[in-house]
């Protein structure tokens, strides 16, 4: 039987609309029949923006038409809620933003639809992207597609389980500690977080501004690589952003992993991993063995298992920096009813913000406080450098790095709410790559006990074109993508 529209993937979808066997009015159409099919099971997203998509479906079929159109002219995509668009909502699953509507378009955000992308709407996520499970939103419950009893993961929740239930070809995450590849994982999809600062952030609402970077999520990692060159790129309106051109990231897809040295990292198969996540990812390694990659089974990060606790100083001490402009007064959630400023200003706060936000904001405020700041951020400035050279000196012996993307499969909704640091410790694989500010990506390599898991392969600074190449590698031997959840 042939695949639905809604999942083929984005490069099959843009071929089919180029040779013109199907319009993007009829892309959307078939999107939105999706939508209104499962989303009340599966919950991804926030706002589903209609009349916009309408718009820019008619404009993209007139490129098409035109023969102006660009590799993602016409293909429907998802946001996440924390990526300004201009006249729509950007929530960050907050209540504090529930009203707020963007007056700007995020830059990535803006390449996306210059290219003529179409935006189906915006995705649910843990508020301000503080949470693993997408279970911290304000606004609604994401369940992941291929159990509906189980977190899509988090904070990218809505995004990932999007893309694998055929409720968007792709979508756009953002990853501060995990946020792009632990869901993907979850859900069975390809995440990509790049270099920290090759794509641009103007417009993201920050969390932790050096840990922060947009990535894509999609079915194949062709689409990946289809979706990093529409929106990598130098942008003079972010002062990190890197200055220098992109490369063409599906130029060496094909050109397979021969010689490729890949350090598989020990400290990562141990304790605290399932098992039978580990074995998966193992076997992921072993196919790209065969390949010809040369595999070094005992590759060692030591340093790099302080990041978590590393991240849980830096990234809170920004956000309670980053947030502190929410006062009820400029935009977003206001008290009216309290008597005087502070209370009002303090009325806000308490009642606009979620609980683990709460808890991020005053950690963070702590390690940044007079006498603590030493003891606490400085400290974890100082770890994060040597985590920093560690890696890279792991580069000078390997091209990329090998782990499990998560240490588990998805787990339960409500299974680990009332624990923070559990919660917190299903980021161990992915924090080290923030900290590091290099690029990594989680592919799909298989199933345990019918919940997907992943392959996370890290690389130095702006690697992406290998690292892709080498998930690339990994995928054409699987059957992983053609994989669906029952919904």
């Amino acid at each position: 039987m042939a695949e639905p529209l809604y999942y083929l993937s984005a490069g099959e979808m843009s071929d089919a609309l180029q040779r013109r066997e199907l319009s993007a009015a009829e892309l959307s159409e078939a999107h939105f029949d999706r939508i209104a099919e499962v989303e009340d099971e599966v919950g991804a997203y926030l706002s589903v923006t209609t009349n916009l998509a309408i718009d820019q479906a008619r404009a993209a079929d007139a490129r098409l038409a035109a023969g102006t159109a660009a590799p993602l002219t016409g293909v429907p995509m998802q946001l996440k809620d924390n990526l300004n668009v201009r006249g729509t909502a950007t929530t960050c699953a907050s209540r504090m933003l529930e009203t707020y509507v963007a007056p700007y378009d995020a830059t990535a955000a803006a390449a996306l639809t210059g290219a003529g992308a179409v935006l189906l709407g915006k995705g649910n996520m843990d508020e301000f992207a503080m949470g693993s499970s997408t279970e911290n939103s304000a606004l609604g419950v994401t369940r992941n597609p291929w159990d509906r009893e189980r977190v899509p993961g988090g904070s990218s929740g809505g995004p990932a389980a999007a893309v694998a239930a055929g409720e968007a070809a792709f979508a756009l995450g953002s990853d501060t500690g995990g946020s792009i590849r632990q869901p993907a994982a979850f859900c069975g999809v390809v995440g990509l977080k790049p270099t920290y600062g090759l794509v641009s952030r103007y417009g993201l609402v920050a969390f932790a501004s050096s840990l922060d970077q947009i990535g894509p999520m999609t079915r194949t990692v062709r689409d990946c690589a289809i979706v990093l060159n529409a929106i990598a790129g130098h942008d003079p309106k972010d002062s990190t952003s890197i200055p220098a051109p992109a490369p063409d990231y599906t130029a060496r897809l094909d050109a397979g992993v021969e010689g490729m040295r890949i350090g598989v990292v020990r400290d990562y198969f141990g304790e605290g991993i399932a098992p039978e996540a580990a074995r998966a990812a193992r076997e992921a390694i072993g196919s790209l063995e065969s390949m010809g990659a040369q595999v070094d089974w005992e590759a060692s990060l030591p340093n790099s298992r302080a990041a978590l606790a590393v991240y849980y100083i830096i990234a809170p001490s920004e956000c309670s920096a980053n947030l502190a402009r929410y006062d009820g007064v400029k935009y977003g959630y206001s008290d009216t009813e309290a008597d005087g400023l502070w209370a009002a200003l303090e009325a806000t706060r308490r009642e606009g913000f979620g609980a683990e936000v709460k808890r991020r904001i005053l950690l963070g405020a702590y390690a940044l406080s007079a006498g603590y700041y030493d003891a606490y951020y400085l400290k974890a400035l100082q770890v994060r450098t040597i985590i920093r050279r560690e890696f890279a000196e792991a580069f000078e012996r390997y091209d990329l790095l090998a782990t499990p993307s998560t240490p588990t499969p998805a787990f339960k909704l409500g299974e680990k709410t009332a624990d923070p640091v559990a919660m917190h410790a299903s980021d161990v694989c992915n924090v080290p790559v923030n900290i590091a500010g290099i690029p990594a990506v989680s592919v799909p390599c298989g199933f345990v006990d019918g919940l997907p898991v992943g392959l996370q392969l890290m690389g130095p600074h702006l690697s992406e074109s290998a690292l892709l190449q080498a998930a690339y590698a990994y995928e054409q031997s699987t059957p992983w993508r053609d994989e669906h959840p029952p919904l």
